[in-house]
C-alpha cells in the first residue's frame, strides 16, 4: 500500500472539506396562502400546487380546554 512522503498540512486537509457542508432547504411562498414550503410541492398547509387545488386539507379544530 502506498504511503505518504510527506504530512498534509492543516490547510491543505481543511481544503477538502469545505463542501462537506450543511444546507438549508430552499423554502418558497406559497402563493394562495402565503406559508413557507418546499419548492415544487404541494403545499402542507392548503393543499395548492400550481394555482390549482391538488388535495384537499381539512383543518382539525383546537379543543377547549374545561376548568
Amino acid at each position: 500500500m502506498a504511503h505518504p512522503k510527506r504530512k498534509h498540512s492543516h490547510s491543505r486537509s481543511r481544503k477538502k472539506r469545505t463542501h462537506q457542508k450543511l444546507v438549508s432547504p430552499l423554502l418558497v411562498e406559497c402563493k394562495q396562502c402565503r406559508h413557507l414550503k418546499p419548492a415544487h410541492m404541494i403545499c402542507p398547509f392548503c393543499g395548492y400546487y400550481a394555482g390549482r387545488e391538488v388535495i384537499k386539507i381539512e383543518r382539525k379544530e383546537k379543543k377547549k380546554k374545561k376548568r
